[in-house]
């Protein structure tokens, strides 16, 4: 299958119980909402608040609980093939190994390109953004979102709307601090088939059904309530999220609007756009369209949407759809061809494609037919470069033009390292935080108005953010992917103002390991981005870039200032995992994030030399080097005193504690059909529920569905 195309796995694999360990109190966190208003566009549940026993009796299918005093993976490293390692984990625990999101893998970082790049060059920059040729349209600082999967929003964002995973919480608060708001899909594959339904047995939020699955990929049919809109909305009440969603198009002569209308209900304005179509170019090789399937066929089918949402008074929004969210087998021109723009341009707000670089689909499906898997080893280096991300946006250079004179944005609505799951010790090492970096940051220079970083569940090594396995969340919390940096790099570099244009700076006579970025804001020269995709060898790898900002033959006066603050994203080597900072501060390494950042920050000053109008930055291997070239460029992009989300009550004990709010950020708890839902006397057990903040509330619990399991996880 050639690189990008994306088929989807079955459910993802179920963890197993390991030995029990000496008993130990677990925690489940209750986030008070006393103190937050109403929102205004969310409506109260119909439903009610069950005790704890019924909301988890229909997950207990899937997930093991009561994994008290759950061993901790120890382990030395051991050389493994192909320059690789891996931990060595006690037999009871060798399955986590097995889930790719927690794997153990690290490769070998590439050798020093030969010949070395210049590493003290030269950059030469005009102020004045009306003087410079080729920046980008304007950008905002939501430009890389995030992308989930439908199939797990029940693990990753919350079991209902008043269970809510408080890591993600935390992590979407991060983003949204620093870019106003953050964007995320809850979509994919599994949108296409999925029905929203008055009630599911035992109250589930969403239930699969595999056996009637027709896809060669084994891409569950959900059912899912209006639950999950509710549970977006309360997360949108507490943080500035904003929400794409999708309308199934897999059968269009019975179509399901009823997401879009209750999404319009529920959500408000807190909806951006609802998708029409995932990957209709893929219909045909995923059984889901006749072979001939063709750019007429969408085009058609397209319209029979369209004028049923025209005829639905449910639907007071128009001109918000995402299409055609092609995966790179049609091009968007060949889509353009049939007047698809023309014809649809009213109905319209995004212009979307997917794609991925590689995919890791021989290794995933082994028996389909795919060939010899991919060692990860011999692909590291094609992530190490400023060429890969050049390479990825060029098939889309010529239909972005178009999109943009109709009006439209244009967006990479689903991407990350390789679909099928990515590569271990790839997709999950610092590698992928500089891929993702230079990506976001030539699409965003390229045109493209924004990009979702896709999150599957545990058999996937690429997500952003990934919680624990349900037998380890008494004692885990969850794992940062080195990509969730970039999204902060992305946003701090863009700044909150939305005026933000890109230049590529082509660096060091267009080096492929030494790229650069300058961000125009408000028609002048706010900042830059040095990424350095080299590891540090042997005493080399790092660089000098000598920044000259006018002066010189630029025709404008010298303007380099006196002083330049600098953040510097870094990591040991290109292969690193766990220890990465973010201007000193971080998440923490695999089973220790709980979405907030840790330590103190750290922002380098350097002092420039106004005389010769030059300033040295220095950027080490490897590395991001984010340039604050005044104090307004650095207020532009200062995070607030970011709000998290900490527990505020504990369960499974009979005796009064009390813990500081400061000290609990995630819950890590245990249920099971035996348990009630925790008050603040002995014995009671008598908390209301709803699925949204209404008047007259004072409190919504959100409890942390630290016990969840991804096991029903899809492998994008």
């Amino acid at each position: 299958m050639p690189a990008g195309k994306s088929p989807r796995t079955a459910e993802g694999r179920r963890a197993t119980s390991a030995p029990l360990q000496t008993p130990r109190p677990a925690l489940f966190s209750l986030l008070s909402f006393s103190s937050i208003p109403p929102h205004p566009t969310m409506l109260k549940s119909p439903f009610f608040l069950l005790p704890l026993a019924g909301l988890w009796s229909y997950a207990q299918a899937v997930t093991v609980y009561g994994q008290q005093g759950m061993t901790i993976p120890t382990g030395a490293a051991t050389s493994s093939a192909a320059g690789a390692t891996e931990s060595t984990t006690p037999s009871s625990l060798t399955w986590i190994n097995d889930l790719a999101a927690y794997n153990n893998v690290t490769l070998t970082p590439p050798a020093l390109p030969s010949p070395m790049p210049n590493t003290n060059f030269g950059i030469s920059l005009r102020n004045n953004a009306a003087d410079v040729n080729g920046l980008s349209v304007a950008q905002k600082a939501t430009f890389l979102g995030f992308s989930i999967e439908m199939s797990v929003v029940q693990q990753v964002i919350g079991k209902n709307s008043s269970f809510i995973q408080i890591p993600f919480l935390n992590l979407l608060a991060t983003v949204a601090d620093r870019a106003g708001s953050v964007w995320v899909r809850v979509g994919g594959n599994t949108q296409e088939t999925a029905t929203l339904v008055d009630s599911l047995p035992d109250n589930a939020m969403i239930a699969k059904d595999k056996e009637n699955a027709s896809n060669p990929t084994d891409t569950p049919i959900l059912d899912f309530t209006a639950e999950m809109l509710y549970l977006l909305a309360n997360v949108s009440s507490l943080v500035n999220a904003k929400w794409f969603l999708g309308i199934p198009f897999n059968d269009t002569a019975n179509l399901r609007l009823q997401i879009a209308e209750a999404a319009e209900a529920i959500l408000g304005d807190n909806v951006l756009a609802f998708q029409l179509g995932n990957e209709p170019d893929l219909y045909a090789d995923h059984l889901h369209r006749a072979s001939t399937y063709n750019q007429t066929d969408y085009f058609n089918e397209f319209g029979v949407v369209v004028q049923a949402i025209e005829n639905d008074a449910k639907i007071t929004s128009r001109g918000n759809l995402v299409a055609p969210s092609t995966q790179g087998t049609w091009s968007l021109d060949s889509v353009y061809a049939t007047g698809f723009l023309d014809t649809y341009g009213d109905s319209i707000s995004i212009v979307s494609v997917e794609h991925y670089p590689d995919n890791n689909c021989a290794a995933a499906f082994p028996d389909a037919g795919f060939g010899t898997p991919v060692n990860p080893q011999d692909v590291f280096s094609n992530y190490l470069n400023h060429g890969s991300g050049q390479t990825l946006v060029s098939p889309y250079l010529s239909s972005i033009p178009t999109a943009i004179a109709a009006g439209k944005q244009y967006m990479m609505f689903e991407t990350n390292t390789a679909s099928c799951g990515g590569f271990p010790g790839v997709s999950d090492s610092f590698a992928s935080a500089l891929w993702a970096t230079d990506y976001g940051l030539q699409m965003a220079y390229s045109n493209f108005t924004g990009a979702l970083l896709h999150v599957g569940g545990q058999d996937v090594s690429y997500n952003p953010f990934t919680p624990p396995p349900t037998n380890l969340s008494s004692i885990k919390q969850w794992t940062i992917g080195p990509t969730f940096y970039s999204s902060i790099v992305i946003a701090e570099a863009l700044g909150k103002t939305n005026t933000s244009r890109v230049l590529d700076l082509f660096a060091n006579d267009a080096n492929t390991y030494t790229p650069g970025y300058a961000i125009y804001e408000n028609d002048a020269l706010a900042r830059l981005v040095l990424i350095n995709f080299m590891s540090e060898q042997g005493g080399q790898g790092a660089y000098t870039a000598t920044v000259s900002i006018g002066g010189g033959d630029t025709g404008e006066a010298n303007a380099t200032p006196a002083q330049v603050k600098v953040k510097y994203l870094l990591a040991p080597t290109v292969a690193e995992k766990d220890n990465i900072t973010w201007a000193n501060q971080t998440f923490g390494g695999r089973f220790e994030g709980d979405g907030r950042l840790s330590g103190t920050e750290v922002i380098q000053t350097i002092t420039c030399d106004t005389t010769a109008n030059t300033c040295q930055i220095p950027v080490p291997a490897p590395g991001v080097a984010l340039v604050l070239l005044s104090s307004d460029a650095q207020s532009a992009v200062d995070p607030s005193v970011t709000q998290t989300f900490a527990t505020t009550a504990v369960t499974k004990t009979a005796n009064t504690v009390t813990v500081d709010a400061s000290v609990l950020a995630t819950s890590n708890g245990q249920s099971g059909s035996d348990r009630q839902l925790s008050s603040t006397s002995k014995g009671s057990s008598s908390a209301g529920r709803t699925a949204g903040v209404a008047p007259g509330l004072t409190l919504l619990a959100a409890v942390v569905a630290g016990a969840s399991v991804l096991t029903a996880a899809m492998r994008r």
